[in-house]
Order: structure tokens, then sequence, then C-alpha cells
């Protein structure tokens, strides 16, 4: 059985791009998706970042 990939797709200046995203725990005790890379559009390099933070996925203060 394989595994579901969790992709993005970045569209910038007319050119796309699809990048990965890997399951996240962040620091604030949230959780959801990061993913990062590159891509070049306009003949210029950017660098590319997603976050997808699951709203309410913070654990509550007692």
């Amino acid at each position: 059985m394989s595994e579901e990939v969790n992709m993005a797709t970045i569209q910038l200046n007319g050119d796309k791009q699809n990048f990965i995203l890997d399951k996240k725990d962040f620091k604030t005790g949230s959780k959801g998706f990061f993913g990062m890379g590159k891509m070049v559009t306009g003949g210029k390099k950017y660098q590319v970042q997603i976050q997808c933070v699951e709203i309410g996925s913070k654990p509550k203060e007692k």
C-alpha cells in the first residue's frame, strides 16, 4: 500500500511548480504541513516556503 503524498502547487508569474508537504508538529503545539524549495520564473530564482496550520489543533492550556 502506498502512502498518500501531500502536495501544493505555486503559480508565480504564470509558471507553476509542485512542492511536497510533510506533516509537521509546530513548536507552538499546532499541527499541520510544511514544505519548501526553490523555483525559477521570469529568469529569477525564488525560495518558497509553504506552511499549512490546522486551525484549532493547538492544545488548550489548562
